[in-house]
């Protein structure tokens, strides 16, 4: 996919789509396809796919052959705005950390962000790019390591397991902790709970 759109392609996606609770994480990242090892070639793939102790091995891989920026949207954009807006928000600002305007960008998905280059959109590109494989591991490790942090902060709801997901271990959480700041209140599981106070 790089090689075919030419120049300086950088791969997009985001991680935390889903969650009940905290941000949603995008990252862009630029890959110097011509010295990645043969191992990296191989292993790079839809981070959903892989084990977190492999998208950290690649994740920590990347260092030295890439260039990576990362952008997100909190709670309260997510909630003011929706989900998708705040994708798109996060995925712009993932660009833009990058420190230099990409020829062209591949979109994970079938909605592009605005951005100062042209964009392409493809369905299922953390399986079919590179660079796209790529921003999926590092948004996926990256927001995985934010939560837990949460997780320190707010502790009982699981999130250094369940990323903020709606796990039954977290549905139990929010029954007896209540919500915190960090949950999406526009989301139905949580809004449903503070109409029922």
């Amino acid at each position: 996919m790089e090689r075919a759109l030419g120049g300086i392609v950088a791969g997009v996606d985001e991680a935390g789509r889903g969650p009940w609770a905290g941000p949603v994480v995008a990252a862009a990242v630029i890959l110097e396809i011509a010295s990645l090892p043969e191992g990296l070639i191989q292993g790079l793939d839809d981070s959903k796919r892989l084990s977190a102790k492999r998208r950290v091995a690649l994740f920590e891989a990347l260092n030295g052959h890439s260039r990576v920026g990362v952008g997100s949207a909190e709670v309260d954009e997510i909630d003011s705005i929706n989900i998708l807006q705040a994708t798109m928000r996060a995925m712009a600002r993932a660009v833009a950390a990058l420190g230099v305007v990409p020829d062209a960008a591949v979109i994970d998905g079938n909605h592009a962000p605005d951005l100062p280059c042209p964009a392409h959109c493809l369905i299922g590109g953390d399986r079919r790019g590179l660079s796209v494989a790529a921003a999926s591991i590092v948004a996926k490790v990256t927001r995985d390591r934010w939560m837990v942090d949460l997780a320190r902060r707010y502790p009982g709801y699981g999130w250094e397991r369940n990323a903020g997901y709606g796990t039954a271990e977290h549905r139990d959480s929010l029954r007896r902790l209540g919500v915190t700041p960090y949950h999406r209140k526009s989301f139905a599981p949580i809004r449903n709970i503070l109409c029922s106070q």
